[in-house]
């Protein structure tokens, strides 16, 4: 199951899939962000964040984001990625468990080096601020 939600995944980040993340995130699927301490629960909330974050590693790297490895084992998957924001190294991973509908349950992202968390912060901070 985790093979299908992770290309799915991989569409979406591509913008190559038409029901976006509605079809992808369960109801009640939870955000960890490596900024927010307290986890982000509902798939309303997630949208927001994800999609501010997609904005930030991917829109905004010039083509740079990449994920470089892909760990899968049961019902979770591990993407290492590397980018660039506002000119600073990003490496991080999303750790993605899924439940047996194929719905992402569960959303963490963790990031390095502080430099990167810093510029990864700063502007989804602007976006979200903004409402996007």
């Amino acid at each position: 199951m985790i093979e299908d939600v992770v290309a799915r995944w991989h569409r979406y980040v591509a913008g190559e899939a038409p029901g976006g993340l509605d079809e992808l995130l369960a109801d009640d699927v939870v955000f960890h962000s490596p900024v927010v301490f307290t986890p982000q629960r509902g798939k309303p909330v997630t949208t927001q964040y994800l999609a501010a974050a997609s904005r930030t590693l991917i829109g905004g790297s010039g083509g740079a984001f990449t994920y470089t490895k892909q760990v899968l084992a049961g019902d979770t998957a591990v993407l290492e990625f590397e980018t660039t924001v506002d000119g600073r190294y990003v490496n991080g991973v999303d750790i993605i468990r899924c439940d047996d509908a194929g719905r992402i349950v569960e959303f963490r992202v963790m990031l390095r080096p502080l430099q990167g968390i810093q510029a990864v912060h700063e502007a989804m901070g602007r976006l979200l601020a903004a409402g996007g």
